[in-house]
């Protein structure tokens, strides 16, 4: 059954506007005041509200919407206090809600969406989306839109629903009319919809474009299929497909956390049936490393029972698809599951889905991955297929080499100032190239990769060399070089790319850091807030943390260990009130540590070593600040207001957040830094 041909405000509902003035939005929750499109500006409207601000971790510790969608924008705090109390979008009567650019950047959290869908919100009006927020509405079934949309309805007009799938591909279109992917998936499944064949000549391709041309699956999943015997195809015999087209592609494999395995299986049950099976599960696997410390944040105690629970249907999930298990062992993680996966599951030319929006990580072993909502992810499990629209690329040509105190972070961080911020990743497939990538590490490689989603990008690859090939062979006995050399993509000559080809010469980078912002004024906390460390003056710091799945990783234990030992060797400890923790990525990077000699090191310096897990990237491990006036300087990939604690927070390299350690302010690393120790002034004071 197929939604409504036309699209009109129900007589009695209301429009929610998301002003950057929170009194107006505190007096239309009262129902003291209704605004109108055109009575109100689209600079008044708030910019890059970020999942957490929607749902933030803690509302996230249940896996039914219905539940969800009482905390809605509980992360929307102003001057101390909630915007939206408990229940408040829901007994508002709202049926429309709008926003400024952006909106739904950071995590692939679907619950979300929920919220908002489980309050009664069936329309979301936004300047743009942040691209696996906007799938996720699809997915649900709630409609987008543009300002002009919302004022003919204001206006009383009956809109036609393909207005709201205009720049949709056919496939997206159809979702769009059945309400939501479950029931256009079933209505697949019957036979009572026709997937349009691929229709490109053939033309140079990205490395975007060649891999999702080597997964498709032009008719319908075939007895290959679901045999698993599938593979990528020669240069010679792949179709030719472009950005816009609609396809039916294989999956090669995912992954979800305790924060989704729960409302993965919930759905599928609902979906399927109690004795539901999956395609391949040995594809796919279940990870425990998001709420591994939630213990050890005082805050979270009241919510234990609920992180207990998604803990048990993570492991029925587990159970009862055997998918494969890296859950924890004696209390112990095998690591965060981005970390782990390009160690043990990403190859190069693979299509990789999982519930997390840092899923792109996986791109730097030339694989192209990204991230999914629950829906999107309880789908493809299931059938091993997904569908998709052929995104854009932005083609990112790496030369020289980056000087001694720079890392793959501030290359990043300068990616967001200068084309993320102007909306020129948004959605977007970033591809690394250029004989500056084989002058980066793998680890290094994998920081490009993971912080494409900050840049609201679709995902990232990163061509391969032998490097790539070798490093994937260490963590995996047995691999056969060939087979990898054979898999891998790099772009055609004359491909294209839609959003450009820009050259950046490694040895120019600098230090940077990405401020918090003030978003109690306005000025989004976002990691696109970039500048430069030595222009930010003196910021004194109460927390530096190094870890997260972007920090976490061996290099990134080097980078840590090149300062710390420099400043132990000038008799140097971590600055007094600065705590300095540091977080591994995986058991194989904390072994590594252990090998090297770097954990005497650090707790010589007095650093606080963590076991694997994410700790306090999601706020919810040790790390996180107490109250509104600590500062962090943090490794990790995101600084929205109020994820990693309620203080200040900036992004920083590796390098940058072990300097600041010891000197007690954001300070850039320079060799031989702490030479003169002894004449060391004091951390400046907070005015």
């Amino acid at each position: 059954m197929t939604l409504p041909k036309t699209v009109k405000l129900t007589p009695g509902k209301r429009v929610l506007f998301l002003t950057k003035d929170p009194e107006l939005i505190r007096q239309q929750l009262r129902g003291d005041l209704d605004l109108a499109m055109g009575a109100i500006a689209v600079d008044d409207l708030l910019d890059d509200i970020n999942t957490d601000v929607m749902t933030p971790a803690w509302a996230c510790f249940n896996h039914e919407p219905k539940v969800v969608a009482r905390e809605a924008y509980a992360g929307h705090i102003v001057d101390g206090e909630r915007v939206f109390e408990r229940d408040a979008l829901r007994n508002g009567n709202f049926e429309i809600i709008v926003s400024g650019h952006r909106k739904g950047v950071g995590s692939s959290r679907e619950a979300a969406v929920h919220a908002e869908k489980h309050a009664g919100i069936r329309i979301s009006i936004a300047g743009s989306f942040a691209p696996i927020h906007a799938r996720n509405n699809i997915h649900q079934g709630v409609l987008m839109g543009d300002y002009g949309l919302l004022q003919r309805l204001q206006n009383g007009e009956e809109v036609d629903l393909d207005e709201f799938c205009v720049g949709y591909d056919p496939i997206t279109r159809m979702v769009v009319h059945y309400g939501g992917l479950f029931p256009f998936a079933k209505a697949f499944a019957e036979g009572l919809v026709e997937i349009p064949s691929p229709s490109t000549h053939v033309r140079p391709m990205n490395m975007t474009e060649k891999i999702l041309a080597d997964h498709l699956l032009e008719d319908g999943p075939s007895d290959s299929f679901q045999l698993g015997e599938t593979e990528n195809l020669s240069e010679t015999t792949r179709c030719s497909v472009q950005p816009g087209e609609a396809l039916l592609v294989e999956v090669d494999g995912g992954y979800s956390h305790e924060f989704t395995s729960a409302q993965v299986h919930y759905f599928l049950e609902e979906a399927y049936g109690k004795d539901y099976k999956l395609c391949h599960s040995d594809r796919f696997a279940a990870f425990e490393d998001h709420l591994v410390y939630a213990e050890e944040v005082a805050k979270l105690g009241p919510f234990m029972p609920q992180v207990e629970t998604m803990r048990k249907l993570q492991r029925e999930f587990q159970q009862h698809t055997n998918v494969s298990d890296y859950l924890t062992k004696d209390g112990k993680s095998p690591g965060i599951c981005h970390e782990v996966a390009r160690e043990q599951m990403v190859s190069p030319g693979d299509f990789i889905q999982a519930t997390d929006s840092h899923t792109c990580m996986g791109g730097c072993n030339n694989a192209l991955s990204w991230g999914v909502g629950t829906t999107e992810y309880a789908n493809l499990v299931y059938s091993g297929f997904t569908f998709v629209e052929v995104p854009e690329a932005i083609r990112f040509e790496l030369v020289g080499t980056l000087p001694d105190n720079v890392t793959a972070k501030d290359v990043m961080l300068h990616i967001l100032f200068h084309f993320a911020k102007p909306q020129m990743t948004l959605n977007r497939v970033m591809e690394f190239t250029g004989n500056g990538v084989s002058n980066l590490s793998m680890d290094e490689r994998a920081t490009l990769a993971n912080m494409a989603t900050e840049c609201s990008a679709r995902g990232a690859i990163v061509e391969a060399d032998e490097a790539t090939f070798e490093w994937i062979a260490n963590y995996r006995p047995g691999t056969d070089l060939d087979t990898l050399r054979q898999r891998a993509v790099k772009p055609d000559a004359e491909a294209n790319y839609d959003g450009g080809v820009y050259v950046i010469d490694l040895s120019t980078m600098v230090p940077m850091v990405a401020h918090p912002g003030d978003p109690d004024h306005g000025v989004p906390s976002d990691p696109t807030n970039g500048a430069l460390v030595s222009e930010i003056g003196d910021i004194a710091i109460d927390i530096a943390y190094g870890g997260s799945c972007t920090a976490g990783k061996i290099n990134d234990l080097e980078f840590y260990h090149r300062v710390v030992k420099e400043a132990v060797d000038s008799g140097l400890q971590v600055a007094d009130g600065v705590t300095f923790l540091i977080q591994y990525g995986s058991m194989a990077v904390e072994k590594y540590a252990a090998e090297k000699g770097f954990i005497d090191t650090f707790e010589h310096a007095g650093i606080t070593l963590i076991k694997p897990g994410c700790g306090a990237c999601i706020g919810c491990g040790p790390g996180v600040s107490e109250d509104t006036e600590q500062v962090s300087v943090s490794a990790i990939n995101r600084n929205y207001k109020g994820r990693s604690g309620p203080g200040k927070l900036y992004l920083a390299s590796p390098l940058t957040v072990a300097a600041s350690a010891f000197t007690g302010y954001i300070t850039a690393y320079e060799e031989g830094m702490f030479a003169h120790a002894g004449k060391r002034e004091e951390a400046p004071v907070r005015g």
